[in-house]
């Protein structure tokens, strides 16, 4: 089983990714208040909000123009470095798609690698670091390996979906080397980073939207 998705269901996973960050916004604003501002949740619900506010627009779209739009309004609607981090994935994104009309396992791949490298080279950062790139990375690894075994599109997905929440979960025994947890004593040992457990969320659901209405 293959799959193919093209804007309008990017649209549709994105919807589905707001609610499920929407349903966890008191566990992700309690830990970010350990270590940070506790507005991650706000911000990047903000720009979940303004991105679905637009999928009209959106929905009319080339797939690189629509990724392109979204990271725009990412980077102008979510405060702090998220916005700018989001923002250059998605501008990331739109250029690994140019040409394209829908995206398949081997675009994914492509798109999750551009992705984690726009954000490690804008953060400064690099997994291991403590923060969204982590879960990121984690996918990336676990989705090429499974690719490269040759596992199905559904088994594939499933193994990105645990290397992200895996690469979330070991977040909570690193040091933060960005962010303000890096400034705590602690370095925030102990606690699991809720930009790694955001993205964790949402290629879970990326994944979960594909399995459900994309392969064929």
């Amino acid at each position: 089983m293959t799959f193919s998705m093209d804007p309008a269901d990017y649209l549709r996973y994105l919807a589905d990714a707001h609610r499920e960050l929407s349903a966890n916004g008191d566990y992700i604003t309690s830990l970010d208040a350990k270590n940070g501002d506790g507005d991650h949740w706000v911000n990047l619900n903000l720009g979940f909000q303004k991105i679905l506010a637009a999928s009209e627009e959106l929905g009319t779209l080339s797939l690189p123009a629509m990724l392109k739009k979204t990271g725009m309004i990412m980077m102008s609607a979510v405060g702090g470095s998220s916005g700018v981090l989001y923002g250059s994935a998605y501008l990331a994104a739109a250029k690994a798609t140019e040409g394209k009309e829908f995206i398949d396992g081997r675009a994914l791949l492509a798109i999750l690698e551009a992705q984690a490298k726009a954000i490690g080279e804008r953060g400064q950062a690099e997994p291991g670091f403590k923060t969204m790139l982590d879960s990121l990375h984690g996918a990336v690894v676990a989705y090429r390996e499974a690719l490269g075994k040759g596992d199905g599109d559904k088994e594939a997905l499933l193994a990105l979906k645990a290397g992200a929440a895996a690469g979330a979960e070991a977040t909570r025994g690193m040091e933060a080397v960005k962010g303000r947890a890096s400034y705590q004593t602690n370095k925030g040992v102990g606690d699991l980073d809720p930009g790694a457990v955001t993205m964790a969320m949402q290629l879970g659901c990326l994944a979960d939207y594909l399995i459900a209405n994309c392969l064929k």
